[in-house]
């Protein structure tokens, strides 16, 4: 259900701090016209931990209508409550979203027969879900075991790897039939090697398509010409992730044009020097005069 180039898109802010829905439209435009094959507002670069519900909702109504039914919305509705997140969840199947991105639940570490009911709670709802592999962000590991048995469901169909390990790949695959997204952008075409079906990507934001041409190569078996995008871009896979996402990813699309660099608190801009480091990169890649 969910294969190919997916961006996990900024929430672009005002200078005075409001949400601009005006540039995220802007944004998923040139998304569509550069062959990105789905949008993922509100996740971890969508800072969706500093947006309050009513942001939530309407980021997630502004994507689906001007993504217009052309490529699919992922909305991220996870949370660290399930009665919050089958709220969140309810109103995006509701709103017409394709599917949901649902984070391991942070801070409060459940055990894997938490996350089995968690997960499990939500998909009962009828959205397709998408489970988020994120320890770095959560604390807590899905176990490979665990998505074994939650792929039983039927609505969950697809999981976002984003622990930074090539391996998982083959062992859920091994496990079950799930389909695997990576999370990681200088990952995307080693998990693809081992039959990940893409990417929920970061880099995206400001190389659609650069992105989605990696990864349409590499499901059409054009391993030489993933690999040169793959090599030409990697720096910028890495170097986005010099401070903590989004915060370089919004620095960079600054640089270029494409947003107003505001972030919302206990978020801020970047080191001068990180800057510097970003405006070379993107330099490098041909993405900044």
């Amino acid at each position: 259900m969910f294969t190919g180039a997916y961006t996990a898109i900024v929430t672009p802010f005002n200078r005075d701090g409001r949400v601009d829905y005006g540039k995220l439209r802007e944004l998923i435009a040139l998304q569509i016209a550069a062959g990105i094959d789905g949008i993922v507002p509100v996740g971890t670069t969508g800072e969706s931990p500093t947006v309050d519900f009513d942001e939530h909702e309407k980021i997630v109504e502004v994507t689906i209508a001007a993504c217009k039914g052309k490529i699919k919305v992922i909305a991220g509705t996870g949370a660290n409550s399930t009665a919050e997140a089958i709220q969140l969840t309810k109103h995006a199947l509701s709103a017409g979203a394709d599917g949901t991105l649902q984070v391991t639940p942070y801070y409060n570490k459940p055990n894997q027969e938490g996350l089995y009911r968690h997960f499990s709670a939500v998909a009962d709802l009828g959205l397709p879900v998408v489970l988020y592999n994120v320890p770095g962000r959560s604390a807590r590991e899905i176990d490979v075991a665990t998505i074994a048995r939650l792929s039983k469901h039927p609505k969950i169909v697809c999981v976002k790897e984003a622990g930074g390990s090539v391996d998982r790949v083959s062992q859920i695959l091994r496990a079950c039939p799930i389909t695997v997204l990576s999370g990681d952008d200088s990952l995307t075409l080693p998990m693809m090697s081992l039959g990940a079906k893409g990417i929920v990507s970061v880099a995206s934001n400001i190389a659609p398509k650069a992105v989605a041409d990696m990864v349409h190569a590499a499901a059409a078996g054009r391993w030489n010409e993933a690999l040169a995008l793959h090599m030409k871009y990697y720096r910028l896979f890495t170097d986005i992730f010099i401070d903590t996402n989004p915060i370089p990813i919004k620095a960079a699309m600054a640089m270029t044009g494409l947003i107003e660099e505001t972030y919302r608190l206990p978020l801020c801009e970047t080191t001068d020097a990180n800057k510097a480091k970003l405006a070379e990169c993107l330099r490098e890649v041909g993405l900044l005069k």
